[in-house]
């Protein structure tokens, strides 16, 4: 610059703003929910919509034990994105948190309390237990909502619900009655998953798998009795009844050989199964080794496709196949239990197992024949239920033998700690010492544990309560008469699923399930709230004592005193009133599966609140998938055995957390990521934006590297919000009657977007929503319409029509960019917008998303618009090229030459205008022949560039270089700059 010229940058109109580029999110962020909590964001957003159209969010309620984990954040941050956004698209968005608050976790916690101080829970009066339960939850409520808060979750935190609440253990008792009521309530005595630890049982969704070395065993079952049946040989009549008679006498020298992984169960056992389908042989042994359990001349019956393996294990060296054994003739076995006669057994096992056929045996491992006990397997117990065979009650509920059993009297399958207990290891022996084995192995499977304890559960024949799912019940029938018709009909009736997958795996569940136990042997829960008749049998009709006016006296109490009314002094003569004598009957002290306590959460939240749901209905179910066996599931259940339908008309399902290379997460691995960490790290709107930009439909990894990146897209929008707000005037212009296509076109894009983002919010697509905010904010914006503005922001005069219109179209985009991203970036655009409309009780959050009118839609203009941009991307493509080879620094340096075929030349018809998007000083459009050396793109056949230095001086206020400069006023500026500095 010379000493003549003067400084212009004073007059130049460059972005001003204290919006810092550097987030400080985890430092500003508490002053932001400080703020929000003192204006009563939510209570406003509830006044505002009154009237609205309700959309209803019912929270599936976290368990009150213990610090969050990523999960939880994930699960939270969605709800408050799906709740955010709807609210902001027009609708009552309604969200009240909940917890869980009984049940075995917190229980176990009190007891271990207890263990510590030697102290026995037995000795301890029940409600003062249940009190030190009460009392462990509210302190974890209390940190975990302060922790979901700190996650920018919006809600009704002041008045969340709580199942240990009076009112909801009420209600949670009134919906157990009416099963009491409608009839889906009985007692039964059927394998349920039992913890010998917890001595519980436990709902499916309780259990967890998880790998153990346990000891196989193939286990001879002699023949007794075989029934003669047709030979299958061609012979004549007289002959027939010879055969049939030498072919049974074959099969009672025989040994049917069953394979079990549950030593245990071998003295329950009271049948064996066969898979009608498969094919059987019988086999004798040739040759064996010494010392072989199997000896030379026996005779077995096993699965033609397993015979192979199984003497393999067994050691045999060879063996011949003498016959097929037909389904026919395996019906008409009977084999003696293989404890059968042993010295010492005072005729425990002197009776007959007969073999009968199960669909669900099959021959892919074992023998083709599966060792029946109907007290420990579902499969086993539909067999005994279906041909009448007898339950045993071998086994306590420590998992120990009854005390009175011969041979194994105490032993017990899992001790107190956990660990394997002696009884598989007594059956085996006693098997050895009997020569009733055929082979052993120690082996690795999967199997059940209790996802509290970590101890391995076992199935086991305990009396337990139950709903019956197939049982015709009083209610509403519009959807079926009974639990599971109704469940089926309302998923594929009455429920949107997201994905549509959750739909599938649901009603598989559903579908095959058996019913529902809803009874538990612990203290801290909802009782259930019934009385049995004394010395009646749980078939007979009056067992069950069912009188409206006795359910009405609980109900009354547990309103008032909360469930520990049921076990205060003199409740049963309480409840029973004098219409009963108390020595009549029993009151049943069982507590109810906490599923049910959840699953019943619709009642007392969605029917019971004012800010519920006007039909008690939630619109959505937002959890894991691991909940299509929780939530979901007992809340259909129930819902459909109280009220005949499901108590939700939308499931969205996301998957879990996992590390960056895709393993679980684990404290032992150390490579668990706590939300905390990240908070304190990055601030909280950046594990928003993970959750965003992820497929939570899917399992989502998070990490270093992942949240790096993160931070990274965060910063780029950062930017662009950066530069709208430094480039906004005070007072933005009203939207001038005739625009420059250039924003015209970024009207037609908002247009474009809006209903892009609205759509994907809608459908709960957020990373759709951020992908198009983010593409369009960084490229169609920063890298395009921000780029080429900048000259006319910066130089324009002040009432310059092309600046004017670009401000207007800045205050457009700066509405409707903060509130698509307000529900995902909850704490950055409430910055942004406090920046632009500062004020102690304004608040983004209580703004609705503002509709883009059908006017700035211009479809014509946005395919011209296309082709525009092609061609400016040879441009710019040349001009790189160009300062790649260092023949220019900046693009205003070029003034290149443009070849346009037809098509285009028809399009591009305004050199300046073009110069301008091309962001070069000068432009010149030709519709002559293309020199061969001219730059070209070979997606944009018809264009070729050849660069061409621009003429004239550099003008030291905008920088183009142009031919007027100098010959104005002012020295050393063009005519344009001139003009603006007056």
């Amino acid at each position: 610059m010379s000493a003549e010229t003067p400084d212009y940058k004073a007059t130049l109109n460059l972005p001003k703003t204290d919006f810092p580029m550097r987030a400080g999110l985890p430092k500003r962020e508490p002053d932001w929910l400080a703020r929000w909590e003192k204006i009563g964001v939510y209570d406003r957003l509830r006044d505002k919509a009154e009237g609205r159209e309700p959309f209803t969010l019912h929270d599936g309620p976290p368990y009150a034990n213990g610090h969050l984990h990523i999960g939880h954040a994930l699960n939270k941050i969605l709800k408050d994105m799906v709740v955010r956004s709807q609210q902001m698209m027009g609708k009552d968005a309604r969200y009240v948190p909940g917890w869980d608050c009984h049940g075995l976790p917190i229980e176990w916690k009190i007891e271990e309390k207890y263990r510590q101080k030697g102290r026995d829970k037995d000795a301890v009066p029940i409600n003062e237990f249940r009190r030190e339960c009460r009392e462990f939850a509210e302190g974890w409520i209390d940190i975990q909502r302060e922790e979901f808060k700190r996650l920018g979750v919006t809600g009704n935190w002041d008045d969340p619900y709580l199942t240990m609440d009076f009112h909801a253990e009420r209600v949670i008792a009134e919906e157990f009655m009416k099963f009491l009521m409608n009839g889906a309530l009985y007692q039964g005595s059927k394998p349920v998953m039992w913890s010998p630890v917890e001595k519980t049982a436990l709902a499916e969704a309780e259990v967890e798998y998880h790998d153990r070395q346990t000891d196989a065993i193939w286990v001879k079952f002699p023949v007794v009795h075989a029934k003669q049946t047709p030979s299958p040989v061609d012979e004549p009549d007289d002959l027939m009844g010879a055969g049939a008679q030498l072919l049974a006498e074959q099969l009672e020298e025989s040994v049917v050989v069953i394979w079990t992984t549950t030593p245990w169960t071998i003295p329950q056992n009271r049948a064996i199964c066969f898979g009608p389908g498969i094919s059987y042989g019988l086999y004798e042994v040739t040759e064996t080794p010494e010392e072989c359990w199997a000896q030379v001349g026996d005779t077995y019956i096993m699965a033609d496709a397993l015979a192979e393996s199984v003497f393999a294990q067994a050691r045999v060296v060879a063996y011949d196949r003498r016959r097929d054994v037909s389904a026919l003739e395996l019906e008409g076995l009977t084999c003696a239990h293989p404890m059968r006669g042993a010295d010492g057994a005072e005729g425990e096992w002197d009776f007959d197992v007969p073999l009968l056929p199960g669909d669900h045996v099959t021959d892919d491992a074992g023998t083709g024949f599966v060792h029946t006990a109907p007290s420990h397997g579902d499969d086993d117990y539909a067999i005994g239920v279906k041909h009448g065979l007898p339950m045993t009650y071998n086994i306590l509920d420590d998992s120990s033998y009854r005390a009175d059993l011969p041979f194994f009297a105490g032993e017990s399958i899992i001790k107190p700690n956990g660990k394997p207990g002696g009884a598989n290891k007594a059956v085996i022996a006693k098997l050895t010492e009997l020569e009733a084995l055929l082979a052993r192995q120690r082996l690795t499977i999967s199997d059940a544990h209790s996802w509290r304890s970590k101890a391995p559960v076992i199935r086991l024949n305990r009396p337990q309560w139950f709903a019956a799912i197939d049982r015709e019940i009083g209610g509403d029938d519009t959807y079926g008469k009974t639990i599971r018709q109704r469940a089926l009909r309302s998923i594929d009736e009455l429920v949107t699923w997201t994905p549509q997958t959750g739909r599938n795996r649901l009603y598989s569940m559903i579908e095959a399930r058996p019913d529902w136990v809803l009874s538990r042997q612990r203290a801290w829960g909802v009782p259930l709230t019934c009385f049995v008749k004394k010395g009646a049998q749980p078939t007979d009709e009056d067992y069950l004592l069912r009188d409206p006016t006795v359910n009405a006296r609980v109900a009354e109490a547990f309103e008032a005193e909360g469930a520990d009314a049921w076990y205060a002094e003199g409740a049963k003569e309480r409840f029973l009133g004098n219409d009963y004598a108390p020595d009549d009957y029993e009151q049943v002290f069982d507590i109810l599966d906490v599923w049910f306590d959840s699953g019943s959460t619709h009642a007392f939240v969605l029917r019971d609140r004012p800010d519920g749901s006007e039909d008690g209905r939630a619109d959505l179910y937002l959890e894991g998938t691991d909940q299509h066996r929780g939530w979901f599931h007992s809340s259909m259940l129930q819902a459909c055995g109280t009220r005949g339908m499901a108590p939700y008309r939308g499931v969205l399902t996301h998957g879990f957390t996992l590390d960056e290379k895709g393993m679980k997460q684990s404290k032992s691995l150390g490579n668990t990521v706590a939300p905390e960490e990240v908070i304190k790290q990055y601030g909280a709107d950046i594990l928003r934006l993970w959750v965003a930009q992820s497929d939570y439909t899917v399992d989502l990894r998070i990490g270093p590297e992942i949240l790096k990146n993160v931070a990274d897209s965060y910063r780029r929008l950062r930017n662009t919000m950066r530069f709208m707000l430094g480039s906004l005037p005070a007072t933005v212009p009203s939207m001038p009657a005739e625009l420059p296509e250039l924003e015209r076109l970024i009207l037609h894009r908002l247009w474009e977007i809006d209903a892009e983002v609205r759509e994907a919010y809608a459908a709960y697509d957020f990373q759709r929503v951020w992908r198009t905010v983010f593409d369009f904010a960084t490229l169609d914006l920063s890298a395009f319409y921000f780029d080429v503005r900048k000259d006319a922001l910066y130089c324009d005069a002040e009432d310059s029509p092309r600046r004017i219109a670009c401000e207007a179209v800045l205050g457009e985009l700066f509405t409707r960019l903060t509130g698509w991203l307000a529900p995902i970036l909850v704490f950055t655009m409430e910055e942004v917008w406090l920046e632009r409309f500062p004020g102690d009780d304004n608040s983004l959050h209580l703004q609705d998303m503002v509709p883009v009118p059908d006017l700035w839609r211009d479809d014509d203009l946005a395919a011209r618009a296309k082709k525009v941009r092609a061609v400016r991307r040879v441009v710019t493509g040349a001009l790189e090229q160009e300062r790649t080879a260092k023949t220019i620094g900046s693009s205003l340096e070029a003034a290149p030459v443009v070849y346009l075929s037809d098509a285009f030349a028809q399009i591009i018809t305004e050199p300046e205008t073009f110069a301008d998007l091309c962001i070069t000083s000068q432009i010149e459009l030709s519709s002559d022949p293309a020199p061969e050396s001219a730059f070209r793109l070979e997606d944009v056949p018809g264009v070729a560039v050849s660069f061409r230095h621009a003429t004239g001086q550099k003008c030291q206020r905008c920088w183009k270089i142009l031919p007027d400069v100098g010959t104005h006023a002012n020295p050393g500026v063009c005519s344009r700059c001139n003009s603006a500095v007056g």
